[in-house]
């Protein structure tokens, strides 16, 4: 730990990671491994053999399932000792979401509950509220919700108008407004609820009680998936809310809401990765069993593709998620052990990587979207029938592009979070891509010999056609960067495509020691077409930026660098799926 380098946020453009640095799954430790299979457990015991009751919001259900996990300890992965949780790592917690989010709604319903319904207390509630609220929601006696949204205060969340008006006695605040699409909200107990105190500009925070006077709640909404998922309206008339409930500081609601996105974005990078797995499964079992033009279609060149490319994506965004789980991890022991609160450590580390959290959510949610579909094309006309998993699947991963901010505000955060670190006074972004744009003849054409040299190689190129392209747009357009939300999400395009890359390289030559080679090959094949394709991948995204902003020779010269920077050699890509596909096909299953 002492010699390991831990990069800031954002940093990955700016410093080569070494392989060393970096976690992969494949370390997890003996105490991560139990809890792993604890999740599996009660996966195939209580939620698995129950999804069509689910799925009918058969009444009590969930909220018994709620109770199970905590009797489990579940639900106090996050949650400090002192508060009757567990206090485990942030890399345990991540992998509690993984294995859980194979669970379809429960997965929700549990994510709701452990992120946005339990953290915004244990972040920034006193220590009387603390006590009050959190050994009950780590329990599962209570279930916790959030609300935030309201009918004109979607991704514009500080318009909202929920107000909050002092009692003239000082004790109470007396809540009205209406909010909409709260997840747990049939059934939770305590309520994180946003609002604005008299005319303020900005949200505050309060806990609120299911049975305090003036809650009320509508009947659940019908939804395209995530059906057994609790999400309802819930209205305040003249709710009265004892002072002591206001969380953090009055007007720092917002600020509470940012920063619970933040979790809750990349712990969804973390959730996708089991209904991923799980359909990945569902895949390969259908495809050795089905038969058409008498062999079984798994021997098809073209769902042979498909599988590979599903392990592929799959593969690179779970090495993406771990990778930034540790680095929370290590920031997080590094701000303890320079005098901050274990609480004040997360949110400063997670807010370190907001950028990252960002990339996570919108790779995670848009790989696992590529999955399920190719997972119905698969099973062919079956895959369109209810009575396959392929239907439930398909339906309930669309919610996740929306979740914690669409994806595309997600792309202009990480966008903006670059231009950000590029205006710091202390960066040297936009002179690296000025002197990259300038030096344009000395970039080298010959990638080295070695395989893991060759990659960062590839990856550093990468790198240095990201910092071109911000500092060729912020120049071009300015101040009206943030309005040129097309060229935003592009230059986004191009970064989560280049973290993703970077953390496959990464992870595939950490394993070059913990696999036999035999085993090792197939790992090499998944690196080569993934970083294959994010080459050509962000020479588009960057020609798509670059013709919105440029002309002439300046836009030749660019484009000159653009293809030295994006060039690869060439590999044989329908083998080295065919490889990777073989080895699913003879698993039945996902072992990679």
């Amino acid at each position: 730990m002492e010699n390991k380098k831990v990069l800031k946020g954002g940093e990955f453009l700016l410093t080569q990671s070494k392989a060393t640095d970096v976690f992969i799954p494949e370390e997890f430790d003996e105490e991560q491994k139990m809890i792993y299979g604890m999740c599996e457990d009660f996966l195939s015991k209580e939620v698995l053999p129950n999804l069509e009751k689910i799925d009918h919001q058969e009444p009590g259900l969930m909220r018994s399932l709620i109770t199970k996990s905590g009797e489990l300890g579940l639900l106090g992965i996050s949650v400090p000792e002192e508060y009757g949780g567990f206090g485990q790592s942030f890399v345990t917690s991540m992998l509690a979401s993984d294995v859980l989010g194979g669970g379809y709604s429960y997965a929700v319903a549990y994510s709701a509950h452990t992120g946005i319904g339990t953290l915004p207390i244990l972040y920034y509630g006193s220590e009387e509220t603390k006590q009050k609220y959190l050994p009950k929601l780590a329990s599962g006696e209570y279930a916790g919700a959030y609300c935030l949204t309201e009918p004109n205060a979607g991704s514009d969340a500080n318009s909202g108008k929920t107000k909050a008006v002092l009692s003239e006695d000082g004790k109470n605040y007396i809540l009205n407004g209406q909010k909409m699409w709260i997840t747990n909200g049939g059934f939770a107990d305590v309520l994180t609820v946003f609002a604005k105190i008299d005319n303020d500009k900005i949200l505050s925070a309060f806990v609120v009680e299911r049975n305090y006077p003036g809650v009320s709640f509508n009947v659940e909404e019908k939804k395209m998936g995530i059906k057994g998922s609790s999400t309802v309206q819930i209205f305040f008339n003249d709710c009265i809310v004892p002072v002591e409930n206001l969380l953090g500081k009055r007007g720092e609601g917002f600020r509470i809401a940012l920063n619970i996105l933040h979790i809750g974005r990349i712990k969804l990078g973390a959730n996708v990765l089991g209904a991923g797995r799980k359909s990945i499964e569902y895949s390969v079992n259908y495809a050795n069993e089905r038969k058409q033009f008498g062999t079984l279609i798994s021997n098809f060149g073209a769902i042979k593709y498909k599988m590979a490319e599903q392990v592929i994506r799959y593969f690179v965004s779970e090495s993406a998620v771990y990778r930034t789980s540790k680095n929370v991890d290590d920031t997080i022991k590094m701000h303890v052990a320079n005098g901050m609160t274990k609480a004040q450590a997360y949110l400063e580390a997670l807010g370190e990587y907001a950028m990252e959290a960002a990339i996570l959510k919108v790779l995670g949610s848009e790989t696992l979207d590529y999955i399920v579909d190719e997972s119905v094309q698969i099973h062919g006309g079956m895959g369109y029938s209810a009575e396959m998993p392929a239907d439930r699947a398909y339906r309930d991963s669309r919610i996740n592009r929306i979740f914690e901010g669409t994806n595309e505000i997600n792309r202009l955060v990480a966008s903006d979070m670059f231009l950000k670190m590029a205006k710091k006074a202390d960066s040297v972004v936009f002179n690296l891509g000025k002197d990259i744009f300038e030096k344009s003849g000395d970039i080298k054409g010959t990638a080295p010999a070695d395989y893991y040299e060759k990659k960062q190689y590839y990856v550093e190129n990468l790198k240095k056609a990201a910092l071109m392209m911000l500092s060729k747009a912020y120049e071009a357009v300015g101040k009206q960067f943030s309005t040129e939300q097309e060229i935003m999400m592009s230059i986004s395009d191009i970064l989560v495509k280049l973290y993703a890359a970077e953390s496959i390289v990464l992870r595939t030559e950490k394993l070059k020691g913990l696999k036999s080679e035999q085993e090792y090959n197939i790992y090499k094949d998944i690196c080569d077409v993934y970083v294959y394709e994010a080459a050509s991948s962000i020479y588009k995204s960057a020609m798509d930026a670059l013709n919105s902003f440029a002309t002439g020779d300046e836009f030749n010269k660019i484009q000159k660098i653009l293809l030295q920077l994006t060039a690869i050699e060439p590999i044989n890509i329908k083998e080295a799926r065919r490889r990777i596909a073989n080895k699913l096909i003879e698993d039945n299953t996902y072992k990679f």
